[in-house]
């Protein structure tokens, strides 16, 4: 993987481009239109941290809006901090196919359970896995550190940073979100406080 930035330059300057207005866009207003599976081209996934708010975004239209929960811990991307990385990130791959909503996932395998929302006590993963690969410097360990969006059974929590670094999910909203993007779909997770690490980041204002 190319973390430099001549290299993102070079691979990544319509994605890096088009995710900085979508991030724009998803603070500024959310919106009902409901997406279809067979719009996933071109899509990308904006991860709002400050709203705790995740958008499906298509060129540079929001299509679909979710409550989601990012870390308790804050942001970050260090080894066992069990912190939510920023940055421009891609779907790596998907896990979950056909399992009913509520299923345990455990070691990437079904363990055979079924929870109810909200089942007391309970706080697995669940219904569908999608795993993130960091696309720059600051998010270069997302893989290794297990950084996925996923289903909760502690739905009533969603909308706090509540999480141990993953992205949570409501399990029917999930299922929506997994069937519509792909491997290699674009998610870029953002703060109104985040500052371009990048040059040609600086090319669009964000917050103007």
């Amino acid at each position: 993987m190319l973390y430099a930035p001549a290299a993102m330059r070079r691979f990544f300057p319509c994605a890096v481009l088009l995710s900085a207005a979508a991030c724009f866009l998803a603070t500024a207003r959310a919106s009902a239109v409901t997406v279809s599976p067979d719009l996933s081209q071109n899509l990308q996934i904006v991860i709002n941290v400050d709203r705790q708010r995740l958008e499906i975004m298509r060129s540079g239209t929001a299509l679909k809006t979710f409550p989601v929960s990012t870390s308790k811990f804050g942001l970050g991307d260090d080894w066992r901090s069990y912190k939510t990385p920023l940055g421009l990130m891609q779907v790596s791959s998907k896990m979950g196919d056909n399992l009913p909503m509520g299923a345990v996932i455990k070691g990437g395998r079904f363990t055979g359970e079924v929870l109810a929302p909200n089942a007391p006590g309970r706080d697995p993963i669940v219904t569908r896995v999608i795993r993130l690969e960091g696309l720059e410097e600051q998010n270069r360990h997302a893989l290794g550190r297990g950084i996925y969006i996923h289903g909760t059974p502690e739905e009533g929590r969603i909308g706090k940073p509540v999480s141990w670094g993953c992205i949570r999910m409501r399990s029917k909203d999930l299922v929506e979100l997994y069937q519509t993007v792909e491997v290699g779909t674009k998610v870029l997770i953002c703060t109104k406080k985040t500052a371009p690490l990048e040059p040609h980041w600086s090319l669009f204002s964000w917050w103007s």
